[in-house]
């Protein structure tokens, strides 16, 4: 079956599609790559996602525009990856865009809520694209008491589980996450969770500061030197000190973050807000690594997303791993674009649900049971 697997994340910056070919069901689920494409978002779409993120305010007018609206652009997506691969698509595994995400329970109305919003309508994608959709993902993991994420570990299961070498698998996006995988691993023993921030503050810092979307390949950063007492101070976020699994977004080290960041690190330089946001990436990924490391043994860091294009990320990083005697290489040498990632791993989910087949891995998210996700939109 031929699956486009559809993810716009936490930096909004735009969508990416990954075409797979993919048999069999559940861990024994095979799949090959058959081309992925980024498409990033126009700039009114952007600004409109953004606002719109964990917003105190919004109105439902500007949300349901948004849904259909972002389910038009993924459906002009899913057609050129697919007209370019000269391949039919039989069915669409869609994430769509996080607007809120709130993991552990609160009060609300009475009761304790935890709760998610994923705009882009499936239905209209299912339309639109002549095929069946499977979309909302992390609901069904949610009300099994998980915390709805990470979703990605299923698919980091089928590829990087070793018999003799521990694995950790890292995406750089938005919000940094990982899978941790032991050697000779089920999926009892996978741990996944948020690290905390990855791009995001980088990306927020950036734009305020240079009026750029992004450092391009960490080249502010690269100019500037290291504040140590902003760092630590951020570092000390009550964010840090939950215990895994624990999930991040917008919520925690969006504009507020960003902004109070910005006022710790008082009249510096620049440059050196940025490389010091860089730092706070590398830093805290690397102590949650270092709690990993005390529980098992691992030998191989697997990174992908959109951070590796950062030269000066991925550089601190490698350096404040280095002490953990872990190899650090790009998802690529396991034969997975680092780009294509994310987007593949929806195909796959998308696939295990049209076979009803579980795909949540209860070690990453909390869940009390593996569930089936999503709901399929038909045509």
């Amino acid at each position: 079956m031929i699956v486009a697997g559809i993810m716009s994340g936490t930096s909004a910056d735009g969508v990416d599609v990954a075409l797979a070919r993919l048999t069999g069901r559940g861990l024994r689920t095979r799949f090959e790559l058959i081309a992925h494409r980024g498409f990033p978002y126009p700039s009114a779409v952007r600004r409109a996602v953004l606002a719109a993120m964990n917003a105190d305010a919004i109105s439902v007018r500007e949300l349901a525009r948004l849904n259909f609206r972002l389910a038009q652009i993924y459906s002009e997506c899913v057609a050129k990856t697919a007209r370019a691969a000269r391949v039919q698509c039989e069915l669409i595994g869609c994430h769509g865009q996080t607007l809120y995400h709130q993991g552990q329970p609160a009060p609300y109305l009475g009761r304790p809520v935890a709760c998610t919003w994923q705009t882009g309508s499936g239905s209209v994608l299912a339309q639109l694209s002549g095929v069946p959709v499977v979309s909302d993902f992390r609901p069904s993991d949610m009300a099994a008491s998980g915390r709805g994420a990470p979703l990605v570990p299923f698919l980091d299961l089928l590829v990087f589980r070793h018999p003799r070498r521990g694995r950790i698998v890292l995406n750089l996006g938005g919000i940094a996450n990982l899978t941790a995988i032991p050697a000779a691993a089920t999926p009892e023993d996978v741990r996944a969770f948020d690290t905390g921030p990855g791009n995001m503050v980088i990306d927020a810092l950036c734009e305020q500061l240079f009026h750029k979307p992004f450092d391009r390949a960490g080249r502010f950063a690269a100019r500037g030197t290291v504040l140590d007492a902003p760092l630590w101070a951020a570092l000390r976020q009550p964010f840090f000190r939950q215990r895994a699994p624990r999930t991040a977004g917008r919520e925690e080290f969006g504009r507020e973050f960003a902004a109070a960041f910005l006022q710790a690190c008082g009249n510096a330089a620049t440059q050196d807000v940025l490389a010091t946001a860089t730092r706070l990436t590398a830093r805290s990924i690397a102590e949650a690594i270092q709690r990993l490391a005390r529980q098992a043994n691992y030998h191989d860091l697997f990174v992908s997303g959109g951070g590796t294009r950062n030269a000066t990320l991925m550089m601190m990083l490698t350096a404040e791993v280095a002490p953990l005697g872990l190899t650090v290489q790009p998802t690529d040498a396991a034969g997975i674009p680092s780009q294509a990632k994310e987007a593949l791993a929806f195909a796959v989910l998308a696939y295990q649900t049209w076979q009803r087949q579980p795909s949540n891995v209860p070690g990453a998210t909390g869940a009390k049971r593996a569930v089936i996700l999503g709901q399929v939109s038909y045509v």
